[in-house]
């Protein structure tokens, strides 16, 4: 008797299918109308990702899958080898369980690779597999065991939601908890929000509860109940910086001290762009290159220790100045 279907009442749980490719739009589709023996989320935004997979595990649950286990993927071979086991070890009066394997970097290598094809080779009416990890390298995408899995699986994506995106996203959130919000409401939570999706919605959750259903909820109502839990990174900067945004760069900046990043790596980012918007050259015809030369400079030997003055203050004069506002003067020091 075939491991993966060991009795006829339990082919209904798994449908063996071609190369599927979701996106979290239709998972709620996909999975109202089947359940297939392998699944990979793989993302970079934590609220998105979790989301979906509870998804999955709910209707797992629902077809009869009572057990899971749960494996972290770090450096140790020791865990392969527990997958393997964990491949192997499937019983004919074993619950139907789930193996969920949460690989954050996506690489398995060399073992771990010729342990998930086996698992994939075992996956079915006893067995799902559920594989976690972080946004997948292009490189990635044609490995062996990708492919491997994709023949009896799906694979799901999970995009950020970028800043454009980010009110559409938030006006969805409001309407699946029965409220409206205004334009003002939203905008405001988009800003305090942004980069923290899980901020977001933990700030819309509570209003849920503060507000009776089909509330509209006002700027006020957010300005009263939220906290400015944006989370930046230095892209994000160097996009304030193209788009000609001074105040949001700034915040950008401050929120990058705030959170403890190196001055270094903040600056790489801004003399990157400046890089960028040289050699673009029309884009910007107007900026004194040759100044935001001068102030990148003292900004990096101020960060060495080289210089007197502060780092962090220098990067926002020279940030202010891409977007094209003019600065203060450069002030000689020692």
């Amino acid at each position: 008797m075939s491991l993966r279907y060991r009795h006829d009442e339990a082919q209904h749980r798994l449908t063996v299918r071609p190369v599927v490719k979701l996106s979290l739009e239709n998972l709620s589709t996909h999975l109202s109308q089947t359940l297939l023996p392998i699944y990979l989320v793989a993302g970079d935004e934590p609220l998105l990702v979790a989301e979906a997979c509870d998804a999955i595990r709910a209707r797992a649950r629902a077809a009869g899958f009572a057990e899971r286990k749960v494996f972290f993927i770090e450096r140790a071979a020791s865990v392969w080898d527990q997958i393997n086991q964990e491949a192997q070890s499937l019983s004919l009066f074993a619950d139907a369980r789930i193996v969920e394997i949460r690989m954050p970097g996506g690489k398995p290598g060399t073992v771990g690779a010729a342990a998930l094809i086996r698992l994939f080779q075992a996956a079915g009416s006893d067995l799902l597999v559920l594989i976690v990890t972080g946004q997948l390298e292009r490189e990635t995408l044609g490995a062996e065991w990708l492919n491997a899995l994709q023949h009896n699986g799906a694979y799901l994506p999970v995009r950020t939601v970028d800043r454009s995106a980010l009110p559409h996203w938030l006006q969805m959130r409001f309407a699946a908890n029965e409220l409206t919000a205004s334009d003002e409401a939203v905008a405001l939570l988009a800003e305090r929000s942004e980069g923290n999706l899980l901020a977001a919605k933990q700030e819309i959750d509570k209003l849920a509860l503060l507000l009776a259903p089909g509330s509209k909820v006002t700027a006020a109502d957010v300005e009263a109940g939220s906290a400015d839990s944006a989370r930046f990174d230095i892209f994000q900067l160097s996009d304030a910086v193209r788009a000609g945004e001074p105040a949001r760069a700034l915040r950008i900046l401050g929120g990058l001290q705030a959170e403890g990043s190196e001055p270094p790596l903040v600056l790489w980012a801004l003399g990157r762009e400046l890089r960028a918007m040289q050699t673009r050259g029309s884009a910007a015809p107007r900026l004194p290159f040759a100044r935001l030369s001068v102030r990148a400079g003292r900004a990096d030997r101020m960060s060495k220790g080289l210089k007197q003055g502060d780092a962090w203050d220098e990067m926002a004069l020279l940030a202010v100045e891409m977007t094209g506002r003019p600065c203060l003067p450069i002030v000689r020091t020692p």
